[in-house]
Parts: C-alpha cells; structure tokens; sequence
C-alpha cells in the first residue's frame, strides 16, 4: 500500500491501481476501516495511493486533478455522501475520466444502498472486481449531486445541523436538530416547476435514487442510471404533517400517503424564500431560486453486478 506517494509508472500497475481521497479527520476508527478495505484490496493486487484532504473543498480539488491527469485506473472516495459529492464535482468537471469507486465511511451511505452495498465487503469487491454502472448525476444551478436535491424542511435542517455533534452521534445529530427545529420553522410555501408545470408544495425532494436517509424509500421508482428524476412533492406542511411523514418514512408508507405526490422529470424549478438553502446528497448546494436538470455528462461508477 503507497500512502501519499506517487504511483508506479508501468503500464502493469496502472492498471490495477487506485486513487484514493480520504478525510484523516473522519476519526481514527473510519481510518482503522479504511486500512482493512485497502489492505484487502492490495491482497487482490492493487495500488493505492491516499490523497488525504485538509479542508472542505479539497475532495473536489484532488478528484478534480486525478480524473484530468488518469494517473491510476480508477480512483476510490472513502467517506460519506458529502465527500462523494465533492468529488464527483471535481471529477465531472474534469471530464469524468476514471470510474469511481466508494469506500462508504458515512453517516447515512445512501449511495452505498443505491449501489447494492451491504456492508464493508461489497464495497471491496465491487471496488476490485465489480461491474461498471452508468449514472446519470443531476446538476442545481451550478452544483451537481447524485442522490437528491431538495428544499424545505429537510434542507434547512441539513442547514442547521452541528457538524461536531454529527461526527459524535451520527443520525442522532439530525433527529436532534429536526426537533429543534419544527418548534421555530416558518413552513414556507415552495413554487415547482416540474416539467414546465407548477405546482405548490411545503417542501420538495427531487430524487434520483430511490432511497432516501439510509435505506428508506421515497421515491420508489427513482434509479441513479435512468436520466430523469422522481420529484416528491410534500404537499401540506405544519408540525402535525412533518411528525406523519417521519414516522411514515421508516414504515415505508412515505410514497403512498395522500398528501405526497410523486412526479417524473428532466427539468425541475424551485421558487420560494429567496436565500433558502438547497440541499444535495446530505450538504448545501445552492440557494433558491434553484434551476434543477441532469448534468452535462454521466458518470462511470464500480458497484456490484447484481444492480445499480
């Protein structure tokens, strides 16, 4: 395992070798997981190279530099959504040339539930010897995601959320701040466009994965390699509403309650308070008024066979 040092220049190693992007302060038992998933990767004879981050910001910028120079044969995110995101930002504007693989470190890994990874062991296979998938991201305003976009409650709790308590108790750190914050939230109306349609909404969710949270289902017809969206559009709003709908969620009722509407989509406008944030894949993205659309390119990623 090379660890911050370049790679070996044959043909041979580049072409079992990763690029891998890290947070060192994820905490020291995410790094004690990502060595075992690197050592068993370098068991099955491949290179990795740790490119570690400082700052928010530097996930992007270091895939951004890999996937433009195609050093290694593909390059590896080990962390959660929020640095996927980053990364696929920098990858795309980079071009997209290596498929990306995951090393799900996270809070919630829902693009590890998208791609059929069921634990730690998935993840290595598919990183090592997995199918390669086609998806297509989506882009808001400037900002692309893959798993969701979305304002509303949800976006100003991804808003308002302690980043120190998030890393000390993980999915609580939401909880806590969604009870926190339905005592003091306005419930603004939201303007949606879907389709060159409007509709109103007390928040919206556009999907494209179909789980949402961890492995709840939002939006059950939403897959990451279709090129569309599944938009969710939460139609009442309230204190009564938000508690139906998160106890609705983990029971699996979410989608079939009257008071949600599940549309398709290519193109999806949001109107509402302007300066509300966006959130995308679990961190803020943009502001309203936001202009939704797939992104200007697919993206290559390493997941198991049996889906995508």
């Amino acid at each position: 395992m090379t660890l911050a040092a370049p790679l070996a220049g044959s043909a041979a190693t580049k072409d079992r070798s990763f690029l891998v992007i890290f947070n060192p302060t994820a905490g020291g038992r995410r790094r004690r997981r990502l060595d075992h998933a690197l050592a068993a990767l370098e068991h099955r004879g491949w290179d990795c190279e740790i490119l570690e981050t400082q700052a928010r910001g530097d996930a992007e910028a270091l895939a951004r530099t890999a996937s433009g120079e195609a050093r290694a044969s593909r390059l590896l995110i080990a962390g959660g959504d929020g640095t996927i995101n980053e990364a696929v930002n920098g990858a795309l504007s980079a071009g997209a040339k290596l498929p990306l693989g995951i090393i799900p470190l996270g809070t919630a890994n829902v693009l590890a539930a998208e791609l059929g990874m069921m634990d730690m062991g998935d993840a290595v296979d598919a990183a090592a010897a997995g199918a390669m998938h086609t998806i297509w991201p989506g882009r808001a305003n400037e900002r692309n995601f893959v798993l969701m976009a979305g304002a509303g409650f949800d976006a100003h709790v991804v808003a308002t959320v302690d980043p120190a308590l998030k890393r000390k108790i993980g999915k609580l750190a939401y909880v806590w701040t969604m009870l926190r914050l339905a005592f003091r939230f306005s419930f603004p109306r939201y303007r949606v466009r879907v389709d060159g349609v409007w509709h109103e909404a007390a928040s919206v969710v556009v999907s494209k994965g179909h789980y949402y949270g961890g492995r709840f289902v939002l939006a059950p017809r939403a897959r990451l390699d279709r090129p569309e969206f599944q938009v969710c559009l939460f139609t009442k709003g309230g204190r009564w509403n938000l508690v139906r709908y998160a106890l609705a969620l983990p029971l699996g009722l979410l989608p079939k309650m009257k008071s949600i509407t599940l549309l398709p989509a290519r193109e999806v406008v949001i109107e509402g308070p302007e300066g509300d944030p966006v959130q995308g894949d679990g961190d803020v993205i943009a502001h309203l008024p936001v202009t939704i659309r797939l992104a200007e390119r697919p993206l290559t990623m390493v997941a198991p066979a049996r889906r995508a």
